[in-house]
This record gives structure tokens, C-alpha cells and sequence, in this order.
């Protein structure tokens, strides 16, 4: 699943020795320039098209392709210039001007200007025909940011009140006018950018442009010639030639393929810790702890009890969905658990219980007092007992008042092992209450489709990226966002306490002093804690192995190893 930020996601890497010579001094070309990078993934990408992404199986592409007008400093966490060199903010705080760099190309060599700025907001983000989840980031109390050209390097954000996050915000991925106009005029932009697409209609300004990609096999990126970044020694970046993601069935065959030296980096589960850290001397390479992930696993039920428009049926079955809005029947999932087993299991003893949507590592938005649960079967057989859910025909499989069994589907990837392994202790864990349980691992888009698409599904085990600043999880956490998983895009709030989430979100984003503003967000963590509905497992510790080889590798737990991809070179 998407959640917008371009350090989360480089994460793995293989040198094959190649180097194009042509615009580097010979003092340099042995040092830093050259060599190509080998990186694995478990899924294909869904689309190029960033501004449609919902998945990281598309952001993983589009991330090294484009750039927003900021970025977040992966060591400080502070937000800097990108490809806006400065702005200029009203004394009220809503007047924005934004000076762009003048000397950044898009890599067909068209100059980058203020029009795809106001391209990218007015055209694509803001266009009602686009289903664009940034179009919740960047909507405060209904109302739109007003983007307009001053002049070819000059960019206007008027904003209808204050917006605290609005700087971070800039990092907003920014599409080429001249590529993309003609497709919105046609009305076609939804299916632009398709993975049909030929790979040199991808066009963007970051270090890296899509180069080929073979479905199930490999994704191939090659140095952008006319990358406008350059190292504190003014070197031109990036430093290498080519990144090559391997396409792999599961986790397993990252770690195998890592071993076997196909692969320079890897991101370690809990279980791999104690394989690979002993053959750190021996295999040339080093393992890397930083810390507790800053993202999220949790277990969600599809509370959608709309029609679908088309069939004029519910997307859900109506007994289901009466069971899952049920708070009892939530409560008492939450307590069947046994995280514990899930720490020890799954992640090998690396792992960190998470009871809310933010992680502890995200350092001055999270709250530690939030409501918990642990693993008590007696209570989970208190809440079953209080919603009506019992075993009434001694069959062993509870039913509820109107003596439906207690029986449901629950998916998540089939690429992602640990999720697997979640599922079948779950699924353990729920079966000895009483409930059956139909679990199925699909391909990570076949998941994607049924949440975002069909609404064809009851229960399913999944995870989201982290954030530092919590409105840019708005479009999970309000009711009308398009992440909103268990409900998406609702009209009105469907329950009493998402339109208090709602309100806190539209409050939160407007006050600039932070210690007030971290009260809106602790409340909103306690709600989300106390109603469930996503119910979270337990946080990895973010682990990666790396071979011995990378100059200007410097790890940080928000940005993880290859953060500075760009400045990044294989030492010879």
C-alpha cells in the first residue's frame, strides 16, 4: 500500500561492473562512477502512473522516476528544498511562493517549469475524473489549495486557512505537463502510464528513468544523464549506471538469492536475523538493526455496508458485515491473539507490540497511552458472549443470533511470508474461539483490486508505511479517503467515532503551534485504539543486510540504508 514517501521503499542491491564514461574526469571514473544494482521485490507494479497509486508495488517504480518541490532529511527529519531552491511565506501563513530551480531538464531534455507544477495540482490532483489519494492530503475542509503560475519559475499556493504540514507536503510527486495534457483532455489519464507503456514514455526529473521491464522477471532503471543534483564536490549524480529489481515469488527467495550473491542487499524478518548475522565475516557483508519499523501489520474486517451500484447488491454479505461492525465481535478478535506467539514466531524475538496507527518510531506524534490488548482468550469468550455469539448447536463452530455459523474469508500477499505466518497463527488462534476460518494468500494486486475496487472481501492481513507527520495519513484515517481500508470513500461518516476522526484531522492540520497540535493526534490515536478497526499485530525491527561494498552508505531508521540512492557508488 502507497503511503507517498520515496525514503521507505530503496531498500535492496547486486554490482555488475559497467560504466558509462562520458561526462566524468578520469580522476573519478574508477572511484564512484559505474556498476549496476541488483534489488528484489516481491510484487509487479500494478501502473507507472504515481498520481493513481494506492500501492507500494507502483510507488517502488515511480519513486526513483519523480520529485516533489521538497524532501524530508532522512537523518534530521527536517524538510528541505528540492526542486523548489526557496519559498516565501504570508505573515498569516497562507500565501506561499515557491521559487523553482531553473536548470532542471525532464529526461526527454524538456525544461521543467512552473506549469507542471500547476499541471500536477489543478489538472491531475484536483481533477474530480482522477482517483487520486493525494486529493485528500491536499483538501482541507472541502475546500482546495488555489495553485497558480506567477511566472515560469514562480509558483502561488494559496491556501483557504492555515495547513502545519504544508511544507512536507511539497515533496508531492510532480508529473510533466507536456507528456500528460493531452491524455486529461481526452479524458483517458486513468489508464495512462499502464504497464504496457512503453518504458520511454515515462518521463520525470528524479536520478533514475525506467528502462525495461519484463512482467515476473525483472524492472530495470538506468542513470538519468540529465539529473540536475550534484555532490557537496560537485559531482554529477547519480553515481550509478543501472538499479535492477529481480521479481521473486516470496521472501524466502529474496533472502536465497541474497546468499547466493545475486543480491547486494536485503531487508531482513525477525526469522533471518539469527541465518545471516552469523555470516556477516564470511559473506562479506553487514547486518543492520535500526530500530522498530515505522510502518504497520494489522488485521482488518470489511465494515462496507453500502450497495453496489452496479449489481444493486450489498459489497458485503449483510450477516458478515453485522458481525464485523460489531464492536464485541472486534473486541474480542483483538483478545484471541497471541501476539506474543507472533513476536517469538514470526519475527524471531525482533519484534515490538503496536497497539495504535503510529509507531514509536516516529518519534513526537506517538502516544503511549492509548488503550491495550493482550492475548486473553477468557475475556475474547466475555465479548463473544456479549454480542450473542455462541455455539448453539455443539457443533464447535459459533453462530449468532440468528444462528448464522461464524465463518469467514481472510486473504493477505502470498509474497510476503511473515504476513503468511501471521495469517495461520491467527487463523489458529480464532479457530480454538469457535470461528471458521477460509484463509487464502493471492498476489499483492489481486488484494489491492479487491480493497480498492470490488469490495469483494471479509477480512485480510495487511500493512502500511509510516509517516512522520500524521496528516499524511488522512486519506486511512478520514472517512471519505480513499484508505480509508474497512470503508473507503463514505459520504458521510458511517459511525459516530470516525466523524469525531474526521474532525480532529480537519483541526489538526490547521494549528501550527505543535504541542497543541500533538493533542489532536494523541486523541486520535486513542480513538482508533479503542474502536479497533484496524487491529495491529506486531512492528519488525527494521533489519537490512548489505555487502561491503557501498561508499556514502550512511543508514537511518526513517530512511532506511539506500535513502541518498543517488549518491550512492560501489567502492572499487
Amino acid at each position: 500500500m502507497k503511503c507517498n514517501l520515496r525514503l521507505l521503499i530503496l531498500s535492496c542491491l547486486f554490482f555488475f561492473p559497467f560504466a558509462e564514461l562520458s561526462y566524468v574526469s578520469s580522476s573519478n571514473v574508477f572511484s564512484k562512477y559505474g556498476g549496476s544494482l541488483i534489488l528484489s521485490t516481491t510484487s509487479d507494479p500494478r501502473s507507472f502512473n504515481d498520481i493513481i497509486a494506492k500501492e507500494t508495488s507502483t510507488t517502488l517504480v515511480t519513486n526513483y522516476i519523480f520529485e516533489g518541490l521538497t524532501t524530508t532529511n532522512a537523518h534530521t527529519l527536517k524538510v528541505e528544498p528540492n526542486l523548489a531552491k526557496s519559498w516565501v511565506v504570508s505573515p498569516e501563513g497562507t500565501v506561499w511562493d515557491f521559487h523553482l530551480r531553473d536548470d532542471v531538464l525532464w529526461n526527454d531534455g524538456v525544461k521543467f517549469t512552473s506549469d507542471d507544477v500547476v499541471f500536477t495540482f489543478n489538472d491531475l490532483i484536483y481533477n474530480p475524473r482522477i482517483p487520486s489519494s493525494a486529493r485528500d492530503v491536499f483538501t482541507v475542509e472541502g475546500k482546495e489549495f488555489k495553485v497558480e503560475k506567477l511566472d515560469d519559475f514562480t509558483v502561488r499556493f494559496t491556501l483557504p486557512i492555515k495547513f502545519a504540514p504544508f511544507l512536507r507536503g511539497m515533496s508531492q510527486a510532480i508529473l510533466p505537463r507536456h507528456k500528460l495534457e493531452k491524455a486529461v483532455k481526452d479524458n483517458n489519464f486513468n489508464h495512462t502510464w499502464g504497464i504496457d507503456t512503453s518504458e520511454a514514455e515515462i518521463v520525470g526529473t528524479g536520478p533514475f528513468k525506467l528502462s525495461k521491464y519484463l512482467p515476473g522477471q525483472h524492472i530495470v532503471f538506468e542513470r538519468n544523464k540529465l539529473y540536475w543534483k550534484k555532490s557537496n564536490e560537485q559531482e554529477k549524480l547519480p553515481f550509478l549506471d543501472k538499479i535492477i529489481y529481480l521479481i521473486v515469488q516470496n521472501a524466502d527467495i529474496e533472502i536465497l538469492k541474497f546468499l547466493e550473491g545475486e543480491t547486494d542487499a536485503v531487508m531482513l524478518r525477525g526469522l533471518d536475523y539469527s541465518l545471516l548475522k552469523p555470516l556477516e565475516y564470511e559473506k562479506n557483508f553487514t547486518v543492520f538493526d535500526l530500530g522498530p519499523d515505522t510502518g504497520s501489520s494489522f488485521l482488518t474486517f470489511n465494515l462496507n455496508k453500502r450497495l453496489n451500484p452496479q449489481s444493486g447488491k450489498p459489497y458485503v454479505d449483510p450477516v458478515k458485515s453485522g458481525w464485523f461492525c460489531d464492536r464485541n465481535f472486534r473486541e474480542a478478535v483483538a483478545h484471541a491473539i497471541d501476539y506474543d506467539q507472533i513476536i517469538k514466531i514470526v519475527k524471531n524475538g525482533l519484534g515490538y507490540r503496536q497497539y495504535s496507527p503510529l509507531s514509536p518510531a516516529v518519534g513526537f506524534y506517538y502516544n503511549d497511552k492509548v488503550e491495550k490488548r493482550n492475548y486473553d482468550q477468557e475475556k475474547a469468550k466475555e465479548f463473544l458472549e456479549k454480542g450473542g455469539y455462541r455455539d448453539r448447536d455443539g457443533d464447535g463452530i459459533l453462530e449468532d443470533k440468528g444462528g448464522n455459523k461464524i465463518e469467514f474469508n481472510l486473504y493477505t500477499n502470498s509474497g510476503n511470508t511473515e504476513r503468511v505466518d501471521i495469517a495461520a497463527i491467527i487463523s489458529q488462534d480464532l479457530s480454538n474461539l469457535g470461528m471458521k476460518i477460509n484463509f487464502q494468500a493471492l498476489e499483492f494486486n489481486t488484494v489491492v483490486g479487491k480493497l480498492n475496487s470490488s469490495f469483494d472481501w471479509d477480512s485480510v492481513i495487511l500493512g502500511l508505511t509510516g509517516v512522520i507527520d500524521p496528516h499524511f495519513e488522512k486519506n486511512v484515517w478520514m472517512s471519505s479517503g480513499g484508505l480509508h481500508l474497512w470503508n473507503p470513500n463514505q459520504e458521510e461518516p458511517a459511525t459516530e467515532w470516525e466523524r469525531k476522526i474526521d474532525d480532529i484531522f480537519v483541526k489538526g492540520v490547521q494549528e501550527l503551534d505543535e504541542a497543541k497540535r500533538k493533542i489532536f493526534y494523541d486523541k486520535y490515536q486513542v480513538i482508533a485504539s479503542k474502536e479497533i478497526p484496524l487491529i495491529y499485530t506486531a512492528l519488525g525491527a527494521k533489519i537490512s543486510a548489505v555487502r561491503n561494498k557501498f561508499g556514502n552508505l550512511y543508514p537511518t531508521n526513517y530512511g532506511g540504508v539506500f535513502h541518498n540512492i543517488e549518491e550512492i557508488y560501489i567502492k572499487r
